[in-house]
């Protein structure tokens, strides 16, 4: 047998004994993997995937691929949990109340101030505490899923029509909250009354008065028009929630060792671009905010603080040990 042949029969034999082992693939092997998020394109969770979705073309000359479906195509949070656990969608941005009944633990970051400001939040989840929830998720038998990472979501402040400095401020004003009887609860002891609402239902109950307000980050009120009819934006600050972006289980033990190091080390800097991004976008949706008219408002938060103890003390006994863990946390 000439050297070329004996050569050639020698890699299809490798490529056939790849193929019928999990978590291999030969180079001719392509995976298309889909990912999904309920923000549009842009978003900075949206394109820190996509982004990495090119280093992964990048690196496997064209073998793995990040097919993205942003803007609820496929569902909200729950169906793209339920699809990534099968195996239908492989990456997935996710809100870590979606994960609280799998580690309890998560629920700690529901609850209010719990973070001094945003880069005390990052120190937490940047280390040994944020890692261990994420080994948590990923280990737990009933998750189905690997957690790839964390990103961020800002900070929730108070939006109406007049300044909220103190609790005294919110009194007899409804304020949309996002469904979490924590949440409602948590607006009530600023000295407003929270009303649990659907997001789209939203503009047209700030628009009627059904609502005095709401509460999000800058660019959710910019991105949703919000300040067309809501021009003071008080920063409260009670609310600091981060998110994490997750892999099917189901996928990933079908990866060989290389491709699920490859798949970590890019989701790393997934989540630091993604907080690049986001700085970049609250700053830019603050400039066209106040572009529009709206009036920024600096508020008491000592004071929030104080009012919203009785949520921390009624919600954050069981978690009393990881909650000194993030106070000490530096």
């Amino acid at each position: 047998m000439k050297r070329r042949d004996f050569v050639k029969l020698c890699g299809s034999s490798l490529a056939v004994a790849a193929a019928g082992v999990p978590g291999m693939s030969s180079a001719q092997d392509k995976m298309v993997w889909k990912a999904s998020d309920v923000h549009p394109l842009g978003y900075p969770t949206v394109e820190a995937v996509q982004r990495m979705g090119k280093k992964l073309e990048g690196a496997t000359n064209g073998r793995i691929s990040i097919q993205m479906f942003p803007s609820m195509q496929l569902g909200g949070e729950k169906e793209m949990i339920e699809q990534a656990q099968v195996g239908a969608l492989q990456i997935a941005r996710i809100s870590v109340g979606a994960m609280g009944p799998v580690v309890d633990d998560l629920n700690v970051f529901n609850l209010p101030f719990i973070f001094r400001d945003e880069a005390h939040m990052r120190k937490v989840i940047d280390g040994p505490i944020g890692q261990d929830l994420l080994d948590r998720i990923s280990n737990a038998p009933t998750s189905r899923l690997i957690v790839l990472g964390w990103m961020d979501a800002g900070t929730r402040n108070v939006y109406s029509d007049k300044p909220v400095t103190k609790p005294a401020d919110l009194k007899g004003m409804k304020i949309r909250t996002m469904g979490n009887p924590i949440f409602v609860e948590t607006m009530n002891a600023m000295g407003g009354n929270g009303v649990a609402m659907g997001f789209n239902e939203l503009y047209q109950a700030l628009q009627t008065g059904v609502v005095d307000g709401a509460e999000n980050n800058e660019p959710t009120v910019l991105a949703q028009n919000h300040y067309q009819v809501k021009k003071v934006y008080s920063l409260t600050g009670h609310l600091i929630i981060p998110e994490i972006f997750v892999f099917s289980r189901r996928t990933w033990d079908t990866l060989s060792k290389d491709d699920q190091a490859m798949l970590k080390k890019f989701s790393r800097e997934a989540q630091m671009e993604q907080r690049q991004l986001w700085d970049a976008m609250v700053r830019d949706a603050e400039t066209k905010l106040k572009g529009h008219g709206v009036q920024f408002v600096k508020a008491d938060k000592e004071a929030f603080y104080k009012a919203t103890q009785s949520i921390r003390d009624k919600y954050g006994s069981k978690y009393a040990t990881l909650l000194k863990r993030i106070q000490e946390t530096a």
